[in-house]
């Protein structure tokens, strides 16, 4: 069957409805749209791309029973981000694991047209790589997912103003780590 929803669209809300009473078919159209988001959003948090995939697998199983709980069609993508950026940071606390940041070769390949440039995403990996995965899990959502604070805040259970704040710090946590002095 093909599906009628293209990766991150909105899901209809007959289609939420028929995953929520237990069609497959339709919960294989809502994981065509929204597969790929919950892998990205989890190998951020987790820094390695088997365990992101775990991460996304389990929220998978998590929204599959909870679906229900879903009522507006606008709110499931933010609840799923949500529950793939739980699952990550979860995972990470169960393993204890600090995972091998592998780096592309063309980030170190001796052509590259401006091996300055590529140092930049080296060091922003390492960067992100020194915080918490709570905080990966904010920055994620908030540009990766493109969530707002309002949303974030729904997701993690902290108030918007929380958020900003916590993100303000974060940014400039960064920003102070990569200026170059």
């Amino acid at each position: 069957m093909v599906s009628d929803l293209t990766i991150g669209t909105a899901v209809p809300a007959s289609t939420l409805a028929q995953a929520a009473s237990g069609d497959a078919d339709a919960l294989s159209r809502i994981v065509a749209a929204h597969h790929l988001d919950l892998i990205r959003i989890a190998q951020l948090i987790c820094r390695d791309a088997s365990l992101g995939e775990e991460a996304a697998q389990a929220a998978w199983s998590i929204a599959w029973r909870k679906l229900g709980t879903v009522r507006d069609p606008d709110r499931l993508r933010p609840w799923l981000m949500a529950i793939a950026a739980n699952e990550a940071r979860q995972l990470l606390r169960r393993r204890r694991v600090r995972p091998v940041v592998e780096i592309p070769a063309d980030v170190v390949a001796p052509h590259a047209a401006d091996p300055q440039s590529r140092s930049g995403l080296i060091d922003l990996a390492t960067a992100l790589g020194r915080l918490h995965p709570d905080d990966r899990a904010l920055l994620a959502l908030r540009f990766v997912a493109g969530f707002d604070a309002t949303e974030i805040g729904r997701a993690l259970g902290i108030s918007g103003s929380g958020v900003r704040s916590r993100l303000s710090r974060l940014l400039e946590q960064l920003r102070t780590e990569l200026r170059d002095d």
